[in-house]
């Protein structure tokens, strides 16, 4: 399970969340009014279903002087533009490439009005629904302040060879997507992405007020019925635009739309950046067990893989339960069910042409009778002693490799500080041992009260206290939703940098 949370290569598709029929465009311009300007040139990103099938650039000549400050800016010249196709000559050919597909564009009501335009001129009437990318930017990561291209350039340490050129700058929108896809989950991606392609409309008990004074910042929100009960608890970097999102008007599901005509109340808890919001919601939802929260809730039992040799030499795979107060030792993977297990196990099998007798998912491993993949030619004959037990195995501990839990990073517990980018006063500091969340810690004498000083002499800044209940969180115990949440934030550098994270280590007190 945890190859997937650290890919070895960059993620070179989308995530589903985004529209399936995508045009990403960005246009050079003589100026900035579509009326008395006209369009220079066009870079576009044709992407279909997640990936990018087509690149699209052209000049074009706007049939007037171009001023010497765009030149400067863009470094089109007026010499670049002279033969190129005024915009009648590809009209056509972009109307076709633009139909029936999301106009994306960094800042779109600019990109979309030239757009547009230039399509007046030519007599042809042009509509399509359009997504910007700086209201998803903005929404996706409201820690930080400025969202054009300069800043995510700067943000993401992304290359690019000519800025303020169309094809360029467009491709600096795909990778802000892409890099987006990694960071964050298709549920959260939806969460940012639906408000802005649909109009919402709030439920009959909800107040426009109500809305309004939720933040545009990380933490967790809670639905109340009008009796007082609580319906649903959720997380979001963005908790007003995530509210929003269950109030579209194609609600997902049955569930949504009933849960949306109960909602009489929204309250609130902020944190300083998503770790602590992943944290909360997961120990939230545990506590609490909203009436529509069904992910998330407390699993008691848990299943690995255990691998032992059999008296034949063979590695064989046994799934097994643990309890998930314990931590688990160095056994292969983590389930909430024996069902996910052998589910996993049948993957495994197919990809790796492996023996179910020997997986635990047929008969006696040790009859020397083939299995039944054997006949279909999906297993190389370990079960009859065909395959060699040295060849099996190799593909054994591939395949497993995958799935080995991984060790505790640190060689102590460690304290992790998680400041808001943009309230130095607003941080939040978190105990943590062995993949186990202790708690948070409201003072150094509480650290000290724990067991625990910091390795160094100090910190570098004061533990303050906060006005944040924490909700039975200080129980040791594995919790697998736990340990997934802090392999995606405590091992990437990526989200130490977005989330302002500093590890520190700490020793226990003698």
């Amino acid at each position: 399970m945890q190859s997937d949370l650290f890919p070895t290569e960059s993620v070179q598709q989308l995530s589903e969340s985004f529209p399936k029929r995508m045009a990403i465009i960005d246009c050079e311009t003589t100026g900035g009014k579509p009326q008395q300007h006209r369009v220079i040139e066009i870079g576009l990103l044709i992407v279909d279903d997640c990936v990018i099938v087509e690149r699209w650039q052209s000049f074009i000549n706007p049939q007037r002087e171009l001023p010497p400050f765009i030149t400067k800016l863009t470094g089109i010249t007026p010499n670049m533009l002279v033969g190129q196709p005024q915009f009648s000559d590809i009209a056509n050919s972009l109307y076709e490439k633009l139909q029936d597909r999301v106009f994306v564009a960094h800042n779109a009501r600019f990109d979309y009005g030239f757009i547009k335009t230039e399509f007046e001129r030519v007599g042809i009437k042009f509509s399509a629904k359009t997504f910007c990318s700086v209201k998803f930017s903005r929404a996706l990561y409201p820690q930080f302040n400025r969202h054009g291209i300069d800043p995510i350039i700067k943000r993401f340490g992304f290359s690019i060879e000519n800025r303020h050129r169309a094809l360029d700058d467009a491709l600096i929108i795909w990778k802000l997507f892409l890099k987006s896809t990694e960071l964050y989950s298709t549920h959260e991606l939806a969460s940012a992405i639906s408000p802005l392609l649909k109009t919402p409309s709030l439920p009959p008990k909800i107040k426009a007020a109500q809305i309004k004074a939720l933040p545009k910042a990380a933490g967790v929100y809670y639905f109340y019925s009008e009796e007082g009960s609580l319906l649903y608890v959720g997380k979001s970097v963005n908790i007003r635009a995530r509210v929003m999102s269950h109030f579209s008007n194609d609600y997902r599901s049955s569930k949504e739309l009933l849960m949306s005509t109960k909602v009489a109340h929204i309250d609130f808890k902020r944190t300083p950046s998503d770790f602590g919001a992943q944290i909360l919601e997961s120990n939230e939802i545990k506590a609490l067990s909203p009436l529509y929260n069904r992910r998330l809730r407390r699993t008691r039992k848990l299943y690995s893989f255990q691998i032992e040799q059999n008296s034949k030499g063979y590695k064989t795979v046994l799934t097994q339960q643990i309890n998930s107060k314990q931590k688990p030792d160095e056994s292969a993977g983590l389930f909430r069910s024996a069902r996910q297990a052998s589910k996993q196990l049948e993957k495994l099998a197919d990809h790796y042409f492996l023996c179910y007798k020997l997986l635990g998912l047929e008969g006696n491993p040790l009859d020397n009778t083939p299995c039944f993949r054997r006949q279909l030619h999906r297993c190389f004959g370990a079960c009859e002693g065909i395959e060699s037990a040295e060849d099996y195995n190799a593909r054994i501990d591939v395949a497993m490799n995958k799935h080995q839990l991984v060790l505790w990073p640190f060689d102590t517990p460690i304290l992790v500080e998680e400041n808001d980018v943009n309230d130095d006063e607003f941080k939040h500091f978190h105990l943590i041992d062995q993949w186990q969340y202790l708690g948070k810690i409201e003072s150094e004498e509480e650290l000290r009260e724990r067991g625990y000083v910091p390795l160094k002499a100090h910190i570098g800044t004061e533990i303050q206290a906060h006005q944040h209940e924490n909700n039975a969180e200080n129980k040791a115990h594995f919790d697998l939703d736990i340990y997934f949440i802090l392999l995606r934030f405590l091992l990437k550098s990526d989200q130490l940098k977005l989330n302002q994270l500093r590890i520190h280590k700490l020793t226990k007190l003698e």
